[in-house]
């Protein structure tokens, strides 16, 4: 490292199943460098586990290190981050800086929710003393503040890759291979308990019945709740996990996104939709409104809520192209690059 120059370490964790944190990782990570400037050096370190084949540049028993006490969690992070100026942490597993320790805070489902995986013991406190606590959303602000104690939150929200505004939708042969045989409805994302697929499972036979025509396409990775809500529901289709790739042409050639979710940090498959100028059905709780604001139908996080936001939107086309202009306009504003300038304040704060 060069005379004058300060270090910052952005330390995450590699993963087989890439999802919505794993997408900021990477456009905050690769924005990084000229967000700070000459005066600062940006490395990546990426952890895998002492024998994981996925690519990395440091092993660590992640197990243990995640279940260790808050001491030697504290002696080991003064080894992984010796020499740093600031050491951002994207994962909660990860062990603290010694300073300028920062970590980013998707949401607080860890503890909230008995499905999701269980939150590292040390967490709580490691986010306490963090230097820098940031927020995807206002919404997680508040969570960060009532359930860990953190004090003075920084929201930074997330951005939204560039391919969705300008993504081609699916022709109808892409779409035939998909086995989406018409125009279809799109649910994309996890299959965990707060994303409310038991509510979308009651909701879709009303509205299939009067559209016989649409189909319900379900993106993601396979998961026992998923396939038991709607395998060989009439007029469903579960795609399993795509490629990224695809995604913004399968966004964009949607009739509708619907984001049923009880709880979400920020929301991404939402604004996705309205940059590829999609209009967003989306449950009116926990992040959601705040992203989504009046460019989208917003409703009850109900089987009747749902079907009466899919089917009203439906039967008006006018009302749908007047949610598909504000939804452009309104995604315009979360760019990776205001981001990337928002951690950069944050980094260079302390």
């Amino acid at each position: 490292m060069s005379p004058g120059v300060n270090r910052l370490s952005i330390a995450r964790i590699a993963t087989e199943t890439p999802m919505g944190a794993q997408a900021y990782e990477a456009q905050v990570i690769s924005r990084a460098a000229e967000a700070m400037g000459p005066a600062w050096e940006v490395r990546e370190l990426v952890f895998r586990s002492m024998r994981s084949a996925l690519p990395g540049n440091r092993r660590l028993p992640m197990g243990r290190v995640a279940t260790a006490s808050p001491a030697l969690r504290r002696q080991i992070g003064r080894m992984l981050f010796a020499g740093d100026a600031v050491s951002h942490r994207t994962s909660l597993e990860l062990p603290p800086a010694p300073g300028g320790d920062v970590i980013t805070l998707h949401d607080v489902v860890a503890w909230r929710f008995d499905d999701e995986s269980a939150p590292v013991p040390a967490a709580m406190e490691e986010a306490r003393a963090a230097d820098a606590v940031i927020c995807v959303s206002e919404f997680t602000a508040g969570e960060a503040v009532r359930f860990l104690g953190v004090r003075d939150p920084h929201v930074v929200p997330n951005g939204v890759d560039p391919r969705y505004f300008a993504a081609e939708p699916l022709g109808v042969g892409e779409r035939a291979a998909l086995g989406i045989p018409g125009p279809y409805v799109l649910h994309a994302g996890g299959a965990a308990e707060r994303k409310n697929l038991a509510a979308l499972a009651e909701a879709w036979p009303a509205v299939h019945r009067e559209h016989p025509e649409l189909t319900l396409a379900l993106a993601g990775p396979p998961h026992p709740r998923r396939t038991e809500l709607f395998d060989g529901m009439p007029g469903a289709v579960l795609l399993g996990r795509l490629p990224d790739a695809a995604m913004p042409g399968l966004v964009a050639a949607a009739d509708a996104v619907v984001v049923p979710s009880l709880y979400e940090g920020f929301g991404l498959p939402a604004l996705e939709a309205m940059a590829a100028g999609t209009p967003v059905v989306a449950a009116r709780t926990s992040s959601l409104p705040e992203v989504v604001g009046d460019a989208g139908m917003l409703v009850q996080p109900t089987g009747a809520g749902i079907a009466a936001g899919l089917r009203d939107l439906l039967a008006d086309s006018a009302a749908a192209t007047e949610l598909i202009a504000r939804g452009r306009e309104r995604s315009a504003e979360y760019t990776w690059e205001r981001s990337a300038a928002g951690h950069a304040a944050v980094w260079k704060s302390l």
